[in-house]
């Protein structure tokens, strides 16, 4: 246990699943969370990382020290909503300074009841994380510090409420944070009013607000629809491609949406997945997933494009990756190689894992990253040029001829 245990009744406290105690200040809401701790390494960004799907049930640490300078404001979201459990800075912004602001991120965090905490040492926590690997923690403050006798509760106290959070590992979380009900977005920019190029259906598992902007941009009318959607229903649509998105918990525990993405592979359409929809992707063509230590989590990752050699400079959020091997053209697992031949196309230059794969029989391809690059970099933007150009060379009518000489 950390030699940190003193705390008062005006502290905010985070505890640990393995027993270490930091003591720091309120921050945002008063009161109890818990969750997954996570680090996140972006030095801008902090909005859209609140507001990523792909956060529910995590407590956010932010390596970068100073956070809030540009408060918030209403562009930048990535949801309609906060999802992160908790939030963790060493040192918040006294001050907001940004022509767009239009509210400091403490009173945003506070009156969407996100419970945090700073002025702690968020080097050494995360230092802990990085060899610990990523764990259950908990933030205390307010009333949630004392029991029903007005007293102090113990770290022990704490730790119990810790422990029994459920583990990341196991959990299936795309039903709870996808749309309840179907929307569009239409072709914007220099397709705004005019017919779509293309139409795709874009199954929410946790999406993020620019993915479907992306292919807007470049003249797609994008379906966006629940994770309960059925084939049938997608099918409906009468889309030219499908998307799997981004989103939180564990892949293994996915199985009705791989059941789906199989039926999508089987009827010739034009796959595109991105995080999540890359691990679902993995395990539809027979691959595993795994949970990676501390995972990625930022705006600075290297991913080098081994179909072209070029080095991207990257945003990411996942702590599970695909297991596949890397260097070799391999078929596909599942079904005795029902899918053809598969190999891993993009690959994290920090530690080798994974980001992304690419169907060589059929047209599907995925990666692990974000390229819709809300915050981050645009180095990955060309992967919605290479969906299009998916659903450009494999049209509606050449699969519906394809069934038919069936």
């Amino acid at each position: 246990m950390s030699e940190i245990a003193n705390y008062g009744k005006d502290d905010a406290v985070l505890v640990l699943e393995d027993g270490q105690v930091y003591v720091g200040e309120p921050y945002g809401a008063h009161g109890a969370t818990t969750g997954e701790i996570v680090f996140a390494t972006g030095m801008t960004g902090y909005q859209e990382t609140l507001t990523d799907p792909s956060y529910d049930r995590q407590i956010v640490v932010q390596t970068f020290p100073h956070i809030g300078d540009t408060g918030v404001n209403h562009e930048d979201p990535e949801s309609s909503r906060i999802w992160v459990a908790g939030y963790i800075v060493r040192e918040p912004s006294p001050n907001v300074s940004n022509w767009r602001a239009e509210g400091s991120l403490d009173g945003d965090l506070e009156a969407n009841g996100i419970v945090g905490l700073a002025d702690i040492d968020t080097r050494k926590l995360v230092r802990h994380l990085r060899s610990a690997g990523v764990m259950r923690a908990g933030i205390f403050s307010g009333d949630a510090l004392l029991g029903a006798d007005g007293r102090l509760k113990t770290v022990d106290e704490l730790l119990d409420a810790v422990k029994a959070t459920p583990q990341m590992q196991g959990l299936s979380l795309y039903d709870e944070v996808s749309t309840k009900e179907a929307y569009t977005i239409e072709p914007c920019g220099e397709f705004e009013g005019k017919e779509p190029l293309y139409t795709v259906a874009a199954v929410d598992l946790g999406i993020k607000a620019m993915t479907p902007h992306r292919m807007a941009e470049r003249g797609c009318r994008v379906h966006v629809v629940p994770s309960t959607i059925t084939f049938d229903e997608l099918t409906a649509l009468n889309p030219d491609g499908v998307f799997f998105s981004n989103g939180p918990g564990d892949p293994e525990q996915a199985g009705p949406e791989v059941e789906l993405l199989r039926k999508v592979l089987d009827a010739g359409y034009p796959f595109f997945g991105i995080c999540f929809g890359n691990q679902l992707l993995g395990r539809a063509l027979g691959f595993g997933t795994y949970k990676l230590k501390f995972g990625h989590r930022g705006i600075n990752q290297p991913v080098k494009d081994l179909t072209t050699g070029k080095v991207e400079v990257t945003a990411h959020n996942h702590g599970f990756a695909v297991d596949a091997p890397i260097g070799e053209t391999v078929d596909a697992p599942f079904d005795n190689g029902r899918y053809g031949k598969v190999f891993v196309s993009h690959i994290d230059l920090n530690d080798d894992v994974v980001e992304g794969l690419q169907c060589v029989d059929i047209p599907a391809f995925s990666v692990q990253y974000h390229p819709e690059a809300a915050a981050g970099p645009h180095d990955a933007a060309y992967l919605f040029d290479r969906f299009c150009d998916l659903m450009k060379n494999n049209p509606r009518d050449s699969r519906a001829d394809s069934k038919e000489g069936k």
